[in-house]
């Protein structure tokens, strides 16, 4: 294995060498500790030893080991696109070595390695359910086979790996394996493309990664593609659903099932910072903004139709009924994240962290060890805990599962914390821009060459004093976010000097002294949260945030005999602020005549009592057994603020 120490290995996950905003890289910012150094933490001591354990025990891997022994044609195991969840390990492995050395870890990364590399073809393919004796043919079923989206995973683990100092032999597999989709899809070759985008961005990175144009000249002729409806249909999944119904530059919303959506949009960011295609990126921040504010759930949750994963109409968002896939988050953040590096503009930053701290955390349980698919905004009924050894078919369950038929979301989960440190920070030719908030250090220079240290340390999301701290002499621009929520109620002082907060952003220039300290203040007491008049399924409810957490009522936290169906939220009385959520006062309902027609006169429900209740934050819901749980409560009408422009977002980005 030969180790490379050189500026692509750089950058994180992306790359982009001509955009607004440089991401720093594994080797200039690292979580110290805090809520994200737990996350981290979790996520190398459970959540991968997990995923690696079970796609062990259920044969997803030894499907490689089949190919080579030639049996995977009367054996294999899983859905057509496991592969994916493999490669999907395999980059947060590489990402989670990247960060922190391990020789067992390394150990299981190589092992893992050599069992996928002697499975490829001679000329680079490699799939493991299609191609081999007893198999359809190679490519044979483009709509559903997945055999691009698999390559894409595999060459974004090498991209991980790259980024992390190493050209080893995944890198080698990688190579081959790109050099032959670009044989068998180029100019010359198969006039097609995949039914899952994922491939754009992989080769869209791949090409920053090792300096070869050719992989970005696929990954445009993969996008220029999309849009001519050459997929073949069905009755249930029309073009829109693979995004093939208009090309991407003409499309005005994301839809159709919402991660192939938001996997194409990145690839489409992608391409247009590369080639400085202008109208490309105008028009895929277009269909961001009409999503955002038309067609995403309060926790930053996309897509609200469970059949077919996808997206609804403007302002069809259900809370009893949103999917809000996991992946789907993770590619929602992977999108936002390159636009923010492309403009600069805090709303991307904004919506990472509403979709971080609510949709994806959500999915892992409290011990790493069982996940949500799918993340509901409103449980009507009591779950039944789900046997922890067993495969769980339902992505809907109720509680977390240890493990789907379709277990995308595990591993997604998997790479996302190893590499998350990624998405904090970035630099300019004038200074650091400070993006999220945490334990992190930062060793790296401007872009004007001048080095720069410094370290953020917070209790946040629990607390909201955000300590940063200058580790040596220089002179440059501290930029620090200031959230959505918090602007107009923020404070600041440097070295004590009061700073006058204004904007979405908090500059500082100065020609900083070693020790300096920034302080920053955000407002962390509870609030209402009011969805637009235009999403039905909400009209008459509202919502409870704190900091940058959607909180959530769960039965569990009502007094026994209370009926969790007839709550409803008092918002003429102030909500109580708590460490880790709100105290909020309830009205309970009379129960009804349940034998009665339920579409009667105008006569008001009967208040019975009132009621102080513990709401928590939504993403740490069900880790206390199953139970009810809704985000939006039924409110009374006191206190309710006129409804927002039509132009507003509900989500606060």
């Amino acid at each position: 294995m030969t180790s490379t120490e050189t500026a692509l290995a750089r950058g994180g996950p992306v790359h982009p060498p001509m955009s607004l905003l440089r991401p720093l890289g594994t080797d200039e910012v690292r979580i110290a500790g805090g809520f994200w150094g737990q996350k981290q933490a979790l996520n190398a001591e459970a959540i991968i030893a997990h995923c690696l354990h079970w796609m062990e025990r259920i044969g997803w891997i030894a499907n490689f080991d089949r190919v080579v022994d030639g049996t995977i044609g009367q054996a294999r195991q899983g859905v057509e696109f496991v592969d994916s969840e493999v490669y999907k390990l395999l980059e947060a492995l590489a990402w989670e070595l990247g960060r922190r050395p391990d020789p067992e870890l390394e150990q299981r990364y190589n092992d893992l390695v050599c069992r996928i590399a002697a499975a490829q073809d001679p000329d680079g393919y490699l799939h493991t359910a299609f191609g081999h004796q007893g198999q359809r043919g190679r490519y044979s079923d483009l709509e559903w086979g997945h055999e691009l989206y698999c390559a894409g995973h595999l060459i974004q683990a090498a991209v991980a790996r790259l980024r992390t100092g190493h050209d080893d032999l995944l890198v080698g597999v990688a190579r081959r394996l790109a050099d032959h989709v670009c044989r068998e899809f180029g100019p010359d070759g198969r006039d097609a493309i995949c039914g899952h985008p994922e491939i754009e961005p992989a080769l869209a990175e791949f090409a920053r990664a090792t300096g070869e144009d050719r992989y970005r000249d696929m990954a445009r002729l993969f996008i220029e593609r999309r849009g001519r409806r050459t997929l073949k249909t069905t009755l249930f999944q029309g073009p829109e659903y693979f995004q093939d119904d208009v090309p991407v530059r003409e499309a005005e919303v994301l839809r159709g099932h919402a991660v192939r959506a938001l996997y194409l949009a990145a690839g489409a960011v992608d391409l247009a910072s590369d080639t400085g295609d202008r109208e490309l990126l105008s028009a895929v921040e277009s269909q961001w903004q009409r999503t955002v504010s038309r067609r995403t759930h309060i926790t930053g949750g996309m897509g609200s139709h469970h059949q077919n994963e996808e997206f609804g109409e403007d302002y069809e968002l259900p809370p009893d009924r949103a999917y809000s896939e996991t992946c789907a988050g993770i590619a929602s953040v992977m999108l936002s994240w390159r636009l923010l590096l492309e403009t600069g503009e805090a709303k991307y930053a904004d919506l990472i962290e509403r979709t971080l701290f609510n949709n994806i955390l959500a999915s892992p349980r409290i011990d790493g060890r069982a996940f949500y698919y799918a993340n509901t905004l409103h449980q009507r009924a009591v779950g039944a805990e789900l046997a922890q050894d067993e495969l769980s078919e339902r992505a809907e369950a109720s509680t977390r599962a240890p493990w789907f038929e379709v277990s995308c979301c595990p591993t997604n989960i998997a790479r996302t914390l190893a590499g998350i440190h990624s998405y904090f920070a970035t630099a300019d030719p004038h200074g650091i821009q400070l993006h999220q908030f945490g334990d992190i250090d930062i060793a790296t220079a401007t872009g004007a060459g001048h080095s720069v240290r410094l370290a953020m340390r917070t209790a946040y999301p629990a607390e909201g004093e955000i300590r940063i701290t200058i580790e040596e002499d220089a002179e440059f621009t501290l930029s620090v976010r200031i959230p959505a929520w918090a602007r107009g109620r923020t404070g600041a002082d440097l070295d004590g000097e009061s700073l006058a907060v204004e904007g979405d952003y908090l500059r500082v220039r100065r020609d900083f002294a070693r020790g300096a300290v920034l302080r920053l203040r955000l407002p962390m007491d509870a609030r209402l949260a009011w969805p637009s008049p235009r999403i039905d399924a909400l009209r008459g409810t509202a919502a409870v945030e704190r900091g940058p957490q959607v909180l959530c009522l769960e039965s569990v936290d009502l007094p026994e005999g209370v009926p969790f169906e007839y709550i409803r939220l008092n918002p003429a009385l102030p909500l109580a602020t708590t460490p880790d959520g709100a105290l909020a006062h309830l009205l309970i309902e009379a129960e009804p005549d349940s034998q009665s027609w339920p579409y009667g006169g105008q006569t008001r429900p009967i208040r019975a009592k009132e009621i102080t209740a513990r709401l928590v934050p939504y993403a740490t819901w069900a880790n206390r057994g199953p139970g009810k749980m809704r985000v939006w409560i039924p409110a009374g009408s006191a206190g309710q603020p006129e409804p927002a422009p039509a132009a507003a977002s509900h989500c606060g980005t």
